[in-house]
């Protein structure tokens, strides 16, 4: 889904899967595929991309882009029964927090900014730690604990994939929550 603000009429409008720059009334060639339709106008006040999780069902998404328009510290974008979709936003200076997950990999990459990755066995000895940048990845194994602080003078975006998934169906932190400060 990509949000386009118009300026002029105050109007987002919102297409789920593919981005449409200008749209015509002309109809699209494939659009007797219906994920291809664009849902039409949205008003959303704060003039951002509105999101929501588009889980289960099929997604084809310009990862980058939605990446780079998310604002939000946390925004799950797909939820499956066995995988999971998320973007994330880190002001300069912040962190995702000191985590682990017992249960699962995760597969991280940067689009924009750059960071430190923080990795070990406990979490009061992080001995790996590595520079990250735009177009990296980040590679966690489950039951590491990890870190990623944002280095930068510009945001932090990165996008994680989760499998099995790691937060509720639908989570959007708009900022960091206040348990993980």
């Amino acid at each position: 889904m990509i949000g386009i603000l118009n300026e002029q009429k105050g109007v987002v409008m919102v297409y789920h899967y593919r981005y449409y720059p200008n749209p015509s009334p002309k109809p699209h060639p494939y659009t007797h595929y219906s994920y291809y339709q664009p849902y039409g106008y949205h008003t959303y006040d704060d003039r951002r991309a509105m999101w929501s999780d588009y889980g289960p069902n099929p997604l084809v998404l310009n990862i980058a882009q939605a990446t780079r328009q998310n604002t939000n510290f946390r925004t799950t974008i797909w939820t499956g029964n066995h995988l999971q979709l998320t973007l994330m936003h880190l002001n300069p200076g912040e962190d995702i927090g000191l985590e682990i997950h017992q249960d699962h990999d995760q597969f991280i990459r940067v689009e924009e900014g750059e960071g430190l990755v923080q990795l070990g066995d406990r979490n009061d000895q992080l001995t790996f730690q590595q520079s990250v940048y735009p177009g990296d990845i980040i590679m966690i194994p489950a039951g590491k604990w990890h870190n990623i602080i944002n280095t930068g003078q510009i945001p932090l975006k990165i996008y994680s994939l989760y499998g099995p998934p790691e937060h509720p169906y639908g989570t959007i932190h708009p900022t960091k929550p206040v348990n993980m400060l």
